[in-house]
């Protein structure tokens, strides 16, 4: 009998390529990536698995000794990735989850340099959100407990002989792209989020755009609960000890850190400010090519783009909605009795409690604002 190997075809074979072409797009993140602990905030390699649990959510991230887990500096690409998909959907433009483009897009649009190191680096980064594992509860329908995936399910290059790399593509996994090209479940985030060099600052950065927004009072966590929604494999007195630093140098752009204390529980308040940037939240009335009537990269077809409509046609309101609360369940587990949370925001409709979830006691202020 014989024993040939029936070769299954690439994921990519079945799908239409995205390619990315539209230039500059304001940076998005998707909201679920935002305020859970899904990368390692430490640029050393990280084997340890994050298992975190709030309510019935929970998100299990595994790695493998070789590439380690996905850092959140690889979460950049995926960052990039929503970025050019929610750009070209509100263009009224056809995307994918097999995306197509040239390094240097993505380099640039993260704020890295181009050098050989940096496409280095790049691959390594693609490597490790390929080898990262993740099983999670979020978005979950009735009768289906758990996800599992990978942030990139393949990747390949394209390079000449001098090992130049000319082109990119990588397929996303289901999980992810239903979660940005859902607008309620996307936000825009500061370019000068990239910035940040700090791994804890930038977690804590996405953590501030997601639960305080743009809402007067902002929002206040206790540092314990800070400490496990983080994943971090730091000491609960070292990273508190790494909050107060952070919040001693105020590097976030557009939000202000202060430290509180209520008793013998440390808080964290972060108020929102004036932004590093204007809003990116307006619709794009054109494409930002030069003149040209196709779209392609080197050696690849030309992109299926359709012609662009001068409204968007997914969402008709281009803006950020209300205050960030109805997926807020579990972002004020504290240890302790249950009181009157000062994370509230004035709503008509204010968002459901899970029977778990315990609220932090506070003193008197005001409810928050819409942001």
């Amino acid at each position: 009998m014989s024993s040939r190997r029936i070769l299954v075809p690439s994921e990519r074979s079945k799908l239409d390529p995205f390619v990315v072409a539209t230039g500059d797009a304001s940076p998005r993140d998707q909201r679920d990536l935002m305020e859970r602990p899904f990368f390692s905030l430490a640029k050393a390699k990280r084997t340890k698995p994050i298992l975190y649990q709030a309510g019935d959510v929970r998100v299990e991230v595994y790695a493998v000794p070789e590439h380690g887990m996905a850092t959140i500096w690889d979460a950049d690409v995926l960052i990039w990735a929503a970025s050019q998909i929610v750009e070209a959907e509100n263009l009224g433009l056809r995307t994918s989850r097999f995306l197509r483009f040239t390094p240097y897009q993505l380099l640039i649009a993260v704020g890295r340099q181009t050098g050989a190191r940096d496409y280095k680096l790049l691959k390594g980064a693609l490597a490790r959100l390929q080898a990262t594992v993740i099983r999670t509860t979020i978005r979950q329908g009735e009768h289906w407990r758990r996800h599992q995936f990978s942030w990139i399910n393949e990747w390949e290059e394209c390079a000449k002989a001098d090992g130049r790399v000319e082109g990119i593509e990588f397929v996303l996994p289901d999980w992810f792209y239903r979660g940005v090209i859902d607008r309620s479940l996307v936000l825009t985030i500061d370019p000068a989020y990239f910035s940040l060099s700090g791994g804890i600052e930038r977690w804590l950065y996405r953590v501030a755009r997601k639960h305080a927004g743009r809402q007067p009072r902002g929002w206040l966590f206790e540092v314990a609960h800070l400490h496990e929604k983080s994943g971090s494999l730091a000491k609960l007195a070292d990273f508190a000890f790494d909050l107060r630093r952070i919040a001693a140098r105020q590097p976030l752009p557009g939000y202000s850190l202060s430290i509180e204390r209520i008793e013998r529980r440390e808080l964290l308040r972060i108020l929102p400010g004036k932004p590093s940037t204007a809003p990116v939240d307006g619709a794009v009335n054109q494409l930002g090519t030069s003149g040209v009537r196709t779209i392609g990269t080197s050696g690849v077809p030309v992109s299926g783009f359709r012609e662009c409509k001068p409204q968007l046609t997914l969402w008709q309101d281009a803006t950020i909605p209300g205050p960030n609360l109805e997926s807020n369940l579990e972002s004020n587990c504290c240890s302790g009795l249950v009181r009157v949370a000062d994370n509230a925001a004035t709503s008509a409709e204010p968002p459901t409690k899970h029977p778990s979830e315990q609220s932090l006691p506070l003193p008197d202020h005001k409810t928050g604002g819409k942001r």
